[in-house]
């Protein structure tokens, strides 16, 4: 146990030991900052985490919450996906397991949002158990190394790594131990300009040794993505805009955004389509700058339609699935970055 001793010395003098989720540390607090972490670096997280469990502290306050209260937390953090899967986890958990997030590995990986890498942090981190863990920091460590050249996606080199992963998990201070091979490799072992003079490793760091740690890990082929197009209408009345809840399923599942309309489309199309959905003729249509958000599969290049209007409409009444949002006194839903940008630059 070399490899986690020197490691566990080297966390013991530089480790991240006062984040949010280690102070009062329970399974919940855990698994939430788990779930956080897959898409987001730890300065981006930390203020989230902190919010969202002021309001949501346990599992029932979690699973008792509205969907919305549940999105409006994690506005901003991207990847809604991860917080309709808590959610729809917290109601699980309750049900099935009285309340008490499981501590075993093959139930957390039943939860809808975790995987072997998350249920295994989960259980290293809450319940100090002997299970390894491979988010992306750790294959950066280990491909470094071991000198692995291959894309650690592959299934064999990922296969590879389970093993070395495994095989270097101490089966004593495992929470230690865990949290220390995320620090190394989010403070030293980086993924450019490595801090190499500074590693405690690097006499037996084959890569380093090599001068190959500029090209491991192996990057994904790139991928041109492709660039679609959407026309969004900002019809507002006073300081009141028109929301809508997106389907559960796709982009933004269960969020609330503007109406759209696919494509840029021209101003008759836009008048055209207010007068078919909402039975109101367009007098006031002033198209606003256009913008570029990135998913990881594709671009969306958005249109916004400032569209004012003298009155609110009869046919466009509340329900669940759309509201009159107020701007000077905004209700507490959960919207995507993009839309919140826009809102915050109207007057």
């Amino acid at each position: 146990m070399y490899f986690s001793k020197k490691l566990l010395a080297w966390f013991d003098q530089h480790g991240r030991k006062h984040l949010p989720w280690q102070i009062n540390k329970t399974p919940y607090r855990v698994w939430v900052s788990e779930i956080m972490l897959q898409q987001t670096q730890v300065s981006t997280a930390t203020s989230y985490f902190q919010r969202f469990t002021q309001q949501l502290p346990d599992i029932t306050s979690l699973a008792q919450a509205p969907e919305d209260e549940v999105l409006h937390l994690w506005s901003g953090l991207g990847y809604y996906s991860r917080a309709r899967n808590l959610h729809r986890s917290a109601k699980v958990i309750k049900q099935e397991f009285n309340g008490e997030l499981p501590a075993d590995l093959a139930l957390l990986q039943q939860l809808p949002g975790i995987g072997r890498s998350t249920a295994g942090a989960i259980l290293a981190s809450a319940f100090n158990q002997q299970v390894s863990i491979l988010d992306g920091n750790v294959k950066r460590v280990l491909t470094r190394l071991h000198a692995i050249t291959e894309w650690p996606g592959k299934k064999s080199v990922e296969n590879q790594l389970w093993q070395l992963a495994d095989d270097y998990t101490p089966s004593h201070r495992t929470a230690d131990y865990t949290q220390a091979i995320m620090d190394f490799g989010a403070t030293l072992c980086t993924p450019s300009k490595p801090r190499c003079h500074d590693c405690p490793f690097s006499e037996d760091c084959i890569a380093y040794q090599q001068q190959l740690t500029a090209i491991i890990p192996q990057k994904k082929a790139t991928v041109i993505l492709p660039i679609r197009k959407v026309t969004w209408l900002v019809l507002r009345y006073n300081d009141q805009l028109l929301l809508k809840k997106r389907p559960p399923a796709g982009i933004w599942g269960g969020l609330w955004s503007l109406p759209e309309v696919p494509e840029q489309v021209g101003q008759s199309s836009i008048r055209q389509h207010c007068r078919q959905h909402w039975q109101i003729a367009i007098t006031d249509l002033q198209p606003q700058p256009a913008f570029r958000h990135t998913f990881s599969h594709f671009h969306l290049d958005i249109f916004p339609v400032m569209i004012s209007l003298t009155k609110l409409p009869r046919k466009i009444m509340e329900d669940e699935q759309q509201v009159w949002y107020k701007l000077h006194n905004p209700q507490p839903l959960g919207m995507p970055a993009p839309v919140q940008s826009l809102l915050r630059s109207l007057p």
